[in-house]
């Protein structure tokens, strides 16, 4: 397995995150994600960066370490497009070091441009033809498309890496497993789910990687751990069904005023014990997962986590899964 570190921009301010992931780099992470927000999940979380700039300034600040969106919608809020220039053009800034992660969105970041918010089946299929826009811009001819959902008018895309952007898919569920089998390079997913892993590899996925993420609360005082995991986190107990259709950060807030710190905890490594997060990997090996990225709750508590990760969970995790 290999182990990455999260960048979430819904929690920590723009010129943190560059320097974090600098310092991530020399720490020995093998690879990283970036979070693709206008707005937090909570108002108390207080930052929503736009990506892509951050993006380009990671992809000069650092030197070898891959970088991808975890992940960008490209339904709505972005036209697809528009989504593969700005990809081309991370592929030729970072050296080919970027991956396009996509998923289906949510509706707190896309209602802003006004349009509704589809029901889930409107999406995959918007989904579904906003990647063949995107594989066929990477492709490097003129492109014209007529779906149901987006018009392409003879586009092109100049500046191209030497090898195209991989895309990984995001998927919690068959639909949109298959989705990923047929069209992407890598799955991607924020649970452990062995089912949609296998139908993957069953309908076409078979050999290539599969992306996780662990959202973690590190530090010595377990008990503060344990609330700081709870005030960052809470927003992910009602689960995806709810979290796509929630509005706003006020929302959030009122769906989740009876999570208890205990009903968070659960699936978020909070303290120093090397083992808890070595355990918490072994969920997502069994399930077919090939690679972790970790989420270390709270700006300031950033380099800590990267300290302790370089001595102690760095070693520990190699030792365990190669």
């Amino acid at each position: 397995m290999e182990f990455g570190y999260t960048l979430l921009c819904e929690q920590t301010p723009p010129k943190q995150l560059v320097t974090d992931l600098v310092e991530a780099e020399e720490a020995g992470f093998a690879y990283s994600v970036i979070s693709d927000h206008y707005f937090p999940w909570l108002e108390s979380q207080g930052h929503s960066a736009y990506a892509w700039s951050v993006l380009g300034a990671l992809a000069q600040a650092t030197h070898h370490i891959p970088l991808m969106t975890f992940v960008t919608c490209p339904i709505m809020r972005y036209h697809p497009a528009v989504v593969a220039q700005k990809a081309a053009t991370m592929g030729v800034l970072s050296d080919g070091r970027f991956t396009l992660g996509l998923g289906a969105g949510e509706n707190l970041n896309e209602h802003v441009v006004g349009r509704g918010w589809p029901s889930v089946d409107v999406r995959h299929e918007m989904f579904a033809e906003a990647v063949e826009i995107i594989r066929g811009l990477f492709g490097g001819g003129y492109v014209n498309y007529r779906g149901r959902h987006f018009t392409v008018d003879s586009a092109k895309l100049y500046d191209l890496p030497d090898e195209p952007v991989r895309i990984g898919m995001a998927a919690f569920g068959p639909r949109a497993g298959r989705l990923a089998a047929e069209h992407a390079d890598l799955l991607i997913s924020d649970q452990p789910v062995p089912e949609v892993v296998e139908l993957f590899r069953d309908e076409g996925g078979a050999g290539k990687p599969v992306y996780g993420q662990i959202p973690v609360a590190f530090g010595h005082d377990y008990e503060e751990c344990r609330q700081r995991a709870h005030s960052t986190w809470k927003f992910s107990a009602p689960a995806w069904k709810v979290m796509a259709e929630l509005p706003g950060p006020a929302n959030f807030e009122a769906a989740t005023k009876t999570v208890r710190p205990e009903d968070v905890v659960e699936s978020v490594p909070c303290g120093d014990d090397v083992d808890d997060y070595v355990e918490a990997v072994q969920e997502w090996a069994d399930a077919g997962f090939t690679h972790i990225s970790f989420c270390q709750s709270g700006p300031e508590h950033q380099k800590d986590f990267r300290t302790w990760a370089e001595a102690d969970l760095l070693p520990a995790l190699r030792e365990r899964f190669g």
